[in-house]
């Protein structure tokens, strides 16, 4: 008992640690520049929020703030500016809002708008805080639908980040206004990039579990994973029993 729990905090390990070289290299990816910030957005953006769904909310949590401490380090852990701080929190939400249906997924975004529309400027742009309803309501088609969950876990980063930002970079309300359709496009391909990562790491994980014969330590839903790779290890199985 005691070496096959060791053999199971060792594969979780293991797993811990891939999510944080492959998240690493994602964040070497840039795909475009944050208004008001030299901070740019990543793939990691796409990749990041499902690690809570494999490796579980915490540790996923864990993963993913390693993966941004190694890329911070590495890179000679310079803060240009306060962006660079605050761009290890809103992913944090991201995962959080991915991983599980809990009842924060709601209480967040609820608390970003009001933080938000307390600053004197963000009163002056309130219709933007519409975006973060996203997550209140993405929240009840979550288990039916990927892409749902998706959208409400980027749209979360993003609430927690426009609170964060517009406390803390004086952007005039013409600018936030100008980012609303940049929003619409950025938040829809972080989406599909979510959706897309997670169906593509669900297939991935499952093959490198059966394939190495690995102890169950993932958090892996079998309904997104191909039938005929399924079929594949039944039968395998089958013939080895």
């Amino acid at each position: 008992m005691q070496s096959q729990t060791h053999s199971n905090r060792s594969t979780q390990i293991f797993f811990l640690l891939l999510f944080v070289v492959v998240g690493f290299v994602a964040l070497q990816i840039p795909i475009a520049k944050l208004a008001g910030s030299k901070t740019a957005f990543t793939v990691y953006d796409a990749f990041a929020p499902i690690a809570g769904a494999f490796l579980g909310s915490i540790p996923g949590i864990i993963a993913v703030f390693l993966m941004q401490a190694l890329n911070f380090f590495v890179h000679g852990a310079v803060i240009q500016d306060a962006g660079t701080i605050i761009r290890f929190f809103p992913t944090l939400f991201a995962v959080w809002y991915f991983a599980d249906k809990r009842k924060a997924n709601i209480i967040v975004p609820l608390i970003a708008i009001v933080a938000f529309l307390l600053h004197p400027i963000g009163r002056q742009v309130w219709y933007f805080t519409f975006f973060w309803t996203i997550p209140i309501i993405a929240h009840i088609f979550r288990e039916r639908f990927v892409f749902a969950r998706a959208l409400g876990a980027t749209f979360s980063a993003h609430a927690v980040g426009g609170a964060l930002w517009i406390w803390t970079f004086a952007m005039p309300a013409s600018v936030w206004q100008s980012l609303i359709p940049v929003v619409l496009l950025e938040r829809f391909v972080f989406a599909v990039g979510i959706t897309i990562t997670f169906f593509a790491v669900s297939n991935a994980l499952y093959l490198i579990e059966k394939h190495f014969a690995l102890p169950n330590v993932l958090r892996l839903d079998t309904r997104f994973v191909l039938r005929h790779l399924r079929d594949f290890y039944a039968a395998r199985a089958q013939k080895i029993s």
